[in-house]
């Protein structure tokens, strides 16, 4: 397809971006062409925004950026043989070369040579996006594109939540951003027996983690959360911790609250090293520790879809904001003051 399209690009090094007029993407032959219909933001976005640490060693710029969408085939590549003209589909965003030893035993999302739509290459931040078709997953037309869109992030905490059971069982969310408040409302679903939601002092994620089901609240900053984690349950501690905040506290916090034998899947990334008591948190109550990148390529995709389809679910709270692509400087306001969950831009 000939022609231009206005995208949000992070032109240079530095804080922001630029709303910029570029040529519509070319497409291989194993490639398609997706018209975005709806994209939102992440918090990996956000960050490349603010230019921060991981940003400054990661990203090339010129990028176009965004990474989570949902949106319209227009265009197939003469090789396409799954995906049609006039799909609906969203991206797996991870973009793997399916030859590595990780590819080849059914752990993909940890390619030893993968790239990331929006970070290593050109993302959805614009009216049109080009993906190889293997990363295109085709949604039933019916569902909105705002839900669409958000199906990789809650696909990342489908993935946390689910890497074991957690039906019957007490758990501990550390960490309320969007990821953690979509954990709580999966963990509801599954039929945890008690969910205790922990962050720090975020009026507005609080309460929208206790309207996904959070059972009880904890403001890390004013309470004592393992006194209080501990004192719940009986002094055994919790079944379950997922860690999705990725600070040094909240991990410490989630080895604590554990139950000897309990298991912890972590999520968040924290900025720099951490210290860990090994023996007494980890070794001596044989704890089990999963870390998780991404989404299992593609059954977390088959979970995902599942639950939004049974109802159970619900993710419209979790969108709070939509603006315009043009207004995309709103949203990364709003997600640096964390007064939003999911915000959402319509190009």
């Amino acid at each position: 397809m000939k022609g231009e399209m206005k995208a949000v690009m992070k032109k240079k090094p530095g804080p922001g971006a630029e709303l910029v007029t570029v040529p519509i993407p070319k497409i291989g032959p194993r490639d398609i062409l997706v018209k975005i219909k709806a994209t939102s933001i992440c918090g990996t976005d956000s960050h490349i925004y603010e230019w921060n640490a991981w940003a400054q060693r990661r990203i090339k710029p010129p990028r176009i950026m965004g990474h989570e969408f949902g949106g319209e085939v227009v265009e197939v590549g003469k090789d396409v043989t799954f995906v049609s003209l006039g799909d609906h589909v969203s991206a797996e965003t991870h973009i793997v070369d399916n030859k590595c030893f990780q590819c080849r035993t059914g752990q993909a999302h940890v390619c030893q040579n993968m790239k990331i739509l929006g970070v290593d290459t050109d993302g959805c931040f614009a009216e049109y996006v080009a993906i190889p078709e293997e990363n295109a997953w085709v949604n039933d037309k019916s569902l909105p594109p705002e839900i669409a869109a958000i199906q990789e992030p809650f696909g990342n905490a489908v993935h946390t939540v689910f890497s074991e059971g957690v039906e019957g069982k007490t758990v501990a969310i550390f960490g309320l951003g969007p990821i953690g408040i979509c954990a709580v409302a999966i963990c509801k679903a599954a039929g945890a027996a008690h969910i205790f939601g922990v962050g720090r002092k975020n009026e507005y994620r609080l309460n929208l983690a206790k309207k996904m089901g959070a059972d009880t609240i904890i403001k890390s900053n004013e309470q004592d959360a393992v006194k209080i984690i501990k004192e719940a349950t009986g002094g055994y501690g919790v079944d379950v911790a997922l860690e999705m905040a990725g600070s040094q506290e909240a991990i410490n916090q989630s080895l604590k609250v554990l139950k000897p034998g309990g298991r912890m899947s972590a999520l968040g990334l924290p900025e720099g090293d951490i210290t860990l008591n090994w023996a007494d948190d980890i070794i001596f109550k044989a704890v089990r520790i999963y870390g998780i990148t991404g989404r299992r390529m593609y059954g977390t995709w088959y979970t995902t879809a599942g639950l939004l389809k049974s109802g159970r679910v619900n993710v419209e709270p979790i969108i709070t904001h939509k603006f315009k692509l043009e207004e995309y400087d709103k949203g990364m306001q709003l997600m640096r003051e964390g007064k939003c969950g999911k915000v959402v831009l319509y190009p």
